[in-house]
Parts: C-alpha cells; structure tokens; sequence
C-alpha cells in the first residue's frame, strides 16, 4: 500500500461482513493488552457505521471524522480513557464510508496512522466490515490480520472473500482466525476448518487459529449497558476466552 517495511505492531481485525462481533473483540483486546501494561491504540477504522465509540458510551471531541475534514491531524483526534486505559481514535457514524473516500487521501491516513504506531507497542485496527478496497488497503498497514467469523454460512463466505482479495495484495498480512459466538470449544474448531480447508485447497493458504470465543449473552447486556464485558462480567466464558487469545497475540 504505502510502505516497504511496515511497523510490527499494527494488528487489523475484519470480519468481512457485519455482526459477527469484530468491534467488541477489538474493544476488549485492546484493554486486556492494556491491562499488561502495553500502551496501546485502538483505531475505529469504519467511518459511516463507526461503534466504537456507541458501544462504549463516548463522545470523544475529536474523530476520524474530522482529520478527514482536515480540522486536526490524526494524532490530535487521539482520545484517551483513563478508565480503559487505552488511547482511542474515534470514527465518524453516518458520515460517507471510508469506500467513498480516494485513494492517496486513505494513503495520507495509512502514512499518519504508522508514523503515530511509534509511540504505542500496540495498534488494533477495528475494519469496517465488508471487502472493499479500501478496506483492504487499511488491512495491508498491519504485520497480522484477525479475521473474525462465526458459524453461519454467510460469515464463513464473507470471510473466506476477504481472505481471499488480501492474498493477492503484496502487502498482504499474516491471516489469523477467530471463530465467535460458538456453541462449544469443539464446534468453533469444526467452523474454523471449515475457513481452513477452503483457504488451503483453493488458496494455497493457510491461517492459523487464533481462539475461539464462546457463546456469553453477557457480551450482548454489557453491549446494551455500553459498558466493557471486563468491567461487568470479567470471569464470563467470553471475558475468559479473549484472554486467552489476548495472551496469544502478546507472545509475537
């Protein structure tokens, strides 16, 4: 996209479609990390349907939003929650998608998001959901790449699509999988090799299994209450399976 060595510590998370759970996974890693005592970022990447925010309860003064506007740079649009204890940039809901937006202008963010990935050791990436170009330029600023699925057909489609158009960027990321919402540990690993197997056969790939998170309708009240699940429910089995997969990702 933009860079002959990009930072290592860039992290995107797609989905390829939405409601598979992208945006809450990334809210909650992002303050497990933080938790360990890593500086972290958390960037809302999807400007027209941005939740970060919503799903917190926030409003931050400045957004995405406005750097596009060109009222602050995007390390002014920095926001940072104390009680989270992460730094946020906000997106902008209902303003036009990051699709709309031209390309040497996505380039310009990608340019201002590495050089501002200096001062964190690590950057989470929320993506808007869907595969569209820009989308994926977004994804090629990070060393890996969380997809997120779930068992539903369409989920595994829209997945194994972004999988797909990211293998043939030169850019292109470290794939990772992470199966949501599953029913037990057993069927999350059934929906991954089902992603696997369509990946290895036709792609001549093959993603590595991040976690599996498990069905909590605590995640769905503490949505509802914007509130963090760690903040509710923190000995929840979805709070407890994030864990895991947040210790995993601090490893590399």
């Amino acid at each position: 996209m933009l860079m002959d060595a990009k930072p290592n510590n860039i992290v995107a998370i797609a989905s390829g479609k939405g409601g598979v759970g992208k945006t809450w996974l990334a809210i909650t890693l992002a303050q497990l990390i933080a938790r360990s005592g890593r500086h972290v970022l958390l960037f809302d990447g999807d400007i027209g349907l941005a939740n970060v925010d919503v799903q917190l309860g926030l409003m931050p003064q400045r957004d995405l939003g406005g750097v596009l506007q060109n009222r602050h740079t995007l390390k002014e649009a920095v926001t940072r929650q104390e009680e989270l204890g992460f730094d946020i940039i906000a997106g902008r809901s209902g303003s036009a998608s990051l699709a709309a937006l031209p390309e040497a202008r996505l380039d310009a963010i990608g340019a201002e998001l590495t050089a501002l990935a200096r001062d964190y050791d690590v950057v989470l990436l929320d993506l808007g959901a869907g595969v569209e170009q820009n989308v994926r330029r977004l994804a090629a600023l990070a060393s890996r790449c969380i997809v997120v699925a779930t068992d539903e057909p369409t989920s595994l489609t829209d997945a194994y699509a972004f999988i797909k158009l990211m293998r043939g960027s030169p850019y292109m990321p470290e794939m990772q999988i992470v199966v949501n919402q599953a029913a037990t540990q057993k069927e999350g690993e059934v929906t991954f090799q089902a992603l696997s197997r369509a990946a290895s056969n036709f792609l001549s790939l093959s993603p590595k299994l991040l976690g599996i998170i498990r069905r909590d309708n605590k995640v769905k009240e503490s949505i509802r209450a914007q509130a963090p699940l760690l903040a509710r429910a923190p000995a929840s089995t979805a709070a407890t399976d994030a864990a895991a997969i947040a210790v995993r990702l601090m490893q590399r």
